[in-house]
This record gives C-alpha cells, structure tokens and sequence, in this order.
C-alpha cells in the first residue's frame, strides 16, 4: 500500500452526505456531493485520482483546487461536468443509494472507460507539450 494513501485516522465518509444547496455551494462542496453519490470514500477517490489524502482533503476543504488535468479526471471519475464541478451551473448527480444496481454496474463501466480514455488523452497532451517546448 502507498503510504502516501494510508488514512488510518479516517472515518467511513460515506454514510450521510453532507448539507448541500445550490445557492451557497463550493467547489470543495460540489466535489463531497460527487462523491457521495458514487459511494467513494476519500481514500478510494484520492487512491484513483494518484493524489494523497490530504490533497484531496484540502480540494473538499476548499483550502486549495486542483490543476487542470486533475480536475479533467475529476469530472470524468465523478461522471459530472467541469462547468457544473466549478459553477454549480447544469445538473447535479443523483447519490448512489438512488441508483439500482444495474445502474451502477453500468456507470461504473463508463467510469472505467472513461478513466482508460483520460489516460491516452493525457498521453498525448504531454507528447504536444513537449513539442511546443521544443519549438520555444
């Protein structure tokens, strides 16, 4: 296990979804709420993403936001929109004890080729960013 994902001290965070209204909402609070309604723990999100705990935590705390590419792997983990991740702007996701399994079976499948697509589009950023690199 990566020590930098171990979170002993921390309790089950997905058991009652936090207070949430559009009107006052945070990106730290429109990421909880994202969250909770794919039944993720901190750990298992922050263990996907390859981020500590603690950065995660800072993102929910609204103590800090991630970069671009982070946030693209967010909304795409999330299966929410950048626009609304930021904003609050369009719909938000229905938490997870909503759904029936045939419906989390599926958007679990869509996550998983989502996440593998992230990973070449990323690929292929850093390739273009070298050759711009190259050219300055």
């Amino acid at each position: 296990m990566d020590p930098e994902l171990d979170d002993t001290a921390a309790i089950d965070d997905t058991t009652v979804p936090h207070d949430y209204s559009d009107e006052s909402s945070t990106f730290g609070d429109r990421l909880v709420l994202a969250r909770e309604a794919l039944g993720l723990t901190q750990k298992q999100l922050a263990g996907r993403l390859g981020v500590k705990l603690k950065t995660l935590r800072h993102w929910e705390e609204d103590r800090a936001e991630p970069r671009a590419n982070k946030l693209m792997m967010l909304a795409g983990m999330l299966n929410v929109s950048i626009v609304w991740l930021m904003s609050g702007d369009g719909a938000q996701p229905e938490f997870a004890d909503s759904m029936t399994g045939t419906t989390i079976m599926d958007a679990i499948t869509e996550l998983r080729r989502l996440r593998a697509e992230q990973v070449r589009v990323m690929q292929r950023m850093e390739i273009l960013e070298k050759r711009l690199e190259e050219l300055l």
